[in-house]
């Protein structure tokens, strides 16, 4: 390793790319770019009524050529020509039908507008159906199939999506050789992979969403999958039987993508995983402290070291996984299909026929209209917060279900939907708000409770993510209902920091991702503890949500 040295970690969110340039030493961020998906932000290929998102994977490469090369313009070529190593995080499941060059469908000509041949992003639920089929179908076993997935397969993970896109599209289905997720697609794209079975597939994403499992000696058998539904047949069988962490490497950039970025051969591409279990390590997690990574959903995360937990399953959440987060330890994932969505969904709602009017008005010019549409979207949120904090905490306030996209954990259910209860004619927007974050509190604090009762403490809370970063109020919600405080990490961009880490670790800078945790991480800069004063309240406001969630999925379609 060369005395100063650099890597690259690349984070894919659900709007957006985000590259940043770190030195190995010292974690100093030296360079960072953002890329939104041009096609996403037109809304292309998706239908929110039917729960279909769809994401192309141009939107993909694009971003990733444009976040690097504007970082290494930004570093110089000094910094250029001592970059070791990239690391890259993405949502998941997010996977799509590849042929057998690992080739996603749509990025062929006769695929490139077929939305089922494009990447299904994690918040897709079109696969309802097929995932209540697959937690039916696994009763017929000797063996639980789902006991390291917290006991319930869901709608937005693998092998629902892949049986839904077979049924769905004769094209598809005829060329489709293999499922891919996403984090595992762009290393092996970056290191110019050329058919499917050189893939390298992460323990992160088979662990948590594929059902790869140590005690099954790897994934179910074909027959599980053929019982289900003959049109699974083989494709098991392509994932391979290996898997890898993220601290190994998947290869050298190829000649190709070392030209098109302006980098070395030389540079060695980790292994890739889930943003959220990346961004835990970059808001340097600790054994029994749950992560948050808080943006347009949540993914929560704890570690444990694997002899604690040896004989335990936790029901109701999203796996337990050894090397998913860090390597030689246990790692545990629920989290929440809505959180930051639910207010961007409310934000949106009030705004909409606003901006229509705007639009239309004959008073103001167009940019005008587009200058206040603009400040009006940027201040909504910090303008409701303001109005939330100063109204009075009263027992009978409106209270909301945050289950605007269904209910990831505890207990994965894609059927349920959200409510508000309490409206009157003296309910304002302010006090919707107010009922929509304690909705997402009372959700992030029943996760808590749920690995609790498994046995499993929760020590103490660490928040990431840009809801973290920017949201006090919502932040001091959280801490009050939780009734535990919840330190607020430092970087902006813990999960772009974490690839970078494991990118470090890949390339030969530490001998293990913790070591870069300490000297790479960037520490902590606010901690929101609980007012003792609000307990009472939020306890009986608690109750009631909980009320109101067991009511709604009494009377909500069965999984």
């Amino acid at each position: 390793m060369k005395k100063e040295s650099f890597v690259i970690g690349v984070d894919y969110g659900t709007d957006s790319v985000r590259s940043i340039i770190v030195n190995t030493a010292t974690g100093e961020e030296i360079a960072s770019s953002v890329h939104y998906y041009s096609r996403w932000k037109k809304g292309l290929y998706c239908n929110a009524a039917d729960s279909q998102f769809r994401q192309h994977p141009l939107d993909y490469v694009e971003g990733l050529t444009t976040t690097i090369t504007n970082c290494l313009k930004q570093a110089g070529l000094a910094v250029a020509e001592n970059v070791v190593a990239i690391g890259v995080d993405t949502t998941g499941s997010t996977p799509v039908a590849v042929d057998e060059s690992g080739t996603p469908l749509a990025l062929h000509p006769e695929f490139a507008e077929n939305p089922n041949a494009m990447f299904v992003l994690w918040k897709d639920h079109t696969s309802v159906n097929e995932a209540a089929e697959i937690n039916q179908h696994a009763t017929k076993f000797d063996t639980n199939y789902l006991q390291y997935v917290g006991g319930i397969y869901s709608s937005e993970w693998f092998w629902a999506k892949l049986l839904h896109i077979l049924r769905s599209d004769e094209a598809v289905r005829k060329s489709c050789v293999s499922w891919v997720e996403h984090c595992d697609w762009i290393p092996f794209l970056l290191t110019g992979g050329k058919h499917i079975k050189d893939l390298k597939r992460s323990v992160c994403a088979a662990g948590h969403k594929g059902l790869w499992a140590e005690a099954f000696n790897g994934y179910p058998p074909n027959e599980f999958f053929t019982s289900l539904d003959p049109l699974l047949d083989g494709y098991v069988t392509s994932l391979g039987q290996q898997i890898f962490a993220s601290d190994t490497s998947a290869g050298t950039l190829s000649q190709e993508w070392a030209n098109k970025l302006g980098l070395s051969e030389n540079v060695i591409v980790a292994v890739g995983a889930f943003d959220a279990h990346m961004g835990a390590v970059g808001g340097q997690i600790e054994p029994y402290h749950l992560s948050k990574v808080m943006g347009t959903s949540t993914c929560d995360i704890l570690v444990a070291p694997t002899n604690d937990l040896a004989d335990k399953t936790v029901k109701g959440i999203c796996g337990q996984v050894t090397g998913s987060v860090i390597p030689g330890m246990l790692g545990l994932e629920a989290g929440q299909s809505a959180f930051g969505d639910t207010y961007a969904w409310f934000k949106n709602m009030l705004l909409q026929p606003v901006h229509e009017l705007l639009t239309q008005s004959k008073t103001i010019t167009d940019e005008q209209a587009h200058q206040l549409q603009s400040e009006f979207n940027d201040q909504l949120i910090a303008h409701l917060s303001k109005a939330a904090t100063a109204l009075p905490l009263r027992e009978d306030d409106e209270l909301a279900l945050d289950w605007f996209n269904g209910r990831r954990t505890p207990d994965a259910n894609q059927f349920l939907t959200s409510s508000i209860h309490g409206l009157n004619l003296g309910t304002n927007a302010a006090s919707i708000f107010k009922a929509l974050v304690e909705a997402t509190c009372f959700g992030a604090k029943m996760i808590v409770d749920r690995f609790i009762s498994e046995g499993v403490p929760v020590k103490g809370l660490i928040g990431l993510g840009g809801v973290a970063k920017k949201s006090p109020y919502i932040m001091q919600v959280m801490a009050d209902i939780m009734n535990m405080p919840i330190r607020i990490h430092k970087s902006e961009q813990t999960c772009a920091l974490g690839a970078a880490m494991f990118a470090a670790t890949a390339a030969g800078a530490y001998t293990k991702v913790e070591e870069a945790m300490s000297q790479m991480g960037q520490g902590f800069d606010a901690t929101y503890h609980p007012n003792p004063a609000n307990t009472d309240y939020y306890t009986k406001r608690y109750k009631k949500y909980q009320a109101a969630g067991k009511f709604t999925e009494q009377h909500s379609p069965k999984q």
